[in-house]
């Protein structure tokens, strides 16, 4: 079956359920269970990141991949612009750009300063539809602009815990 055979409603709904999972990922890396990322691959699923020759095959590597985040990593990722082309009832592709605000070290509970994007760029995913449900068949990573990411120290923390007391203060004055 082509793209020629679905019907509008079909490469909607393919359309959506491949921007779900764009989304999906992101919310488990920064606000869920990383590890659980890997869910969301085929079995032979592929992460890669050409720059500097990293690739992660298969399910299981992906979940220690994904899973070995820092547990002080606090990050937030925005997602736009994602362009899904649907080739077949089974097969999808996509482009999503993207930024990264990422720093290690964070305590929960304190508010961080604003900072530059710790990356900027764009994914191209290759997704298959198996047992009905739609999932990444391999992530490659295109970083224009990157960096390391950042460390807070003893004073960012600090600067953290000021910044959310003044907070604090004019959120109690405009009451």
């Amino acid at each position: 079956m082509t793209t020629e055979d679905l019907d509008s409603l079909e490469r909607l709904l393919a359309e959506r359920a491949c921007e779900r999972l764009v989304l999906e990922l992101v919310h488990r890396l920064d606000l869920g269970e990383p590890g659980t990322v890997a869910d969301l691959f085929t079995p032979d699923g592929v992460w890669e990141w050409p720059y500097d020759g990293r690739r992660v095959e298969g399910r299981e590597a992906l979940r220690r991949y994904f899973g070995a985040r820092p547990a002080d990593r606090l990050s937030r990722r925005m997602c736009t612009n994602i362009l899904v082309t649907v080739h077949s009832a089974d097969t999808a592709t996509a482009t999503t750009y993207f930024a990264t605000y990422r720093v290690d070290g964070h305590t929960e509970g304190t508010l961080v300063p604003p900072r530059l994007p710790a990356n900027i760029g764009h994914y191209e995913d290759t997704f298959r539809k198996a047992e009905g449900e739609w999932l990444f068949a391999r992530r490659t990573l295109v970083l224009p602009f990157g960096g390391p990411t950042e460390r807070l120290g003893v004073s960012d923390r600090a600067d953290a815990q000021r910044v959310a007391a003044i907070a604090g203060e004019a959120v109690a004055k405009a009451r």
